[in-house]
């Protein structure tokens, strides 16, 4: 039996007007849509839509680059930008709201805050931001799949006492994957600030393109290849 050959890996291009940006964009302008629903004149279940079509297209623009070949430098910052501008924008009018006590906001962005921190020192050091971590992407998502329930369960009284329990479920499943996710990367930063120590601060090595590769230096948990523009999840 003949083995099929291998398929060539996907080059990252400078390329803007892809399919996958576009879908990118079509994203980003839910945003503004969306908080114009909640605040403004409060339709609720409009927004409800807005945002469940938001995040749930948000693995589409990564499986068209990759199955299009269309993976783009400018995607790869997209895509991450999209959900934490959705995921700001939906606490923020939530808590406005009063969907969302403010506690639940603040344990969210001082998670990012956290991570900012950890990336400042990153750079300092002369290493990239970390990869996108699976757990983190999970959370990202298992988040914007709690934000519609919620936001339903508080627009329909009559539903609140079945729909409040499962956003609230799925709420705090995303918040652990959040902070796991923020763990690993904080080990990660760790480690790979000992091996800067111990290599006399060199840094990473010209041409380099950050954090851990996912080969033997990598931190414990850290798996796969970091993008030029990943972003921790």
């Amino acid at each position: 039996m003949s083995q099929q050959p291998a398929r060539a890996p996907i080059g990252t291009s400078n390329r803007i007007w892809t399919v996958p940006n576009m879908i990118s964009f079509a994203r980003l302008l839910g945003v503004p849509l969306f908080l114009y629903l909640l605040l403004g004149p409060e339709r609720d279940i409009a927004a409800v839509i807005v945002l469940t079509v938001g995040g749930t297209t948000d693995w589409v623009d990564g499986y068209a680059a990759r199955r299009l070949g269309q993976v783009s430098r400018l995607g790869e910052l997209l895509d991450p930008f999209a959900d934490r501008l959705y995921i700001l924008a939906t606490l923020v009018g939530f808590t406005l709201r009063e969907v969302v006590p403010w506690w639940l906001t603040a344990a969210l962005l001082l998670r990012e805050a956290v991570l900012g921190v950890a990336l400042l020192v990153l750079r300092r050091h002369g290493y990239g931001p970390p990869p996108v971590h699976y757990v983190g992407k999970t959370g990202t998502f298992v988040l914007l799949g709690a934000f519609p329930v919620l936001l339903l369960a508080h627009a329909i009284p009559s539903a609140y006492d079945w729909l409040a329990p499962i956003g609230w479920g799925l709420a705090w499943w995303a918040l652990g994957l959040y902070w796991a996710a923020a763990v690993l990367y904080l080990l990660q930063t760790a480690a790979l600030l000992r091996a800067d120590r111990a290599s006399g601060g060199s840094g990473p090595a010209p041409g380099g393109s950050g954090p851990a590769s996912g080969g033997a230096g990598s931190a414990p948990g850290i798996g796969g290849p970091p993008g030029p523009a990943a972003v921790a999840g």
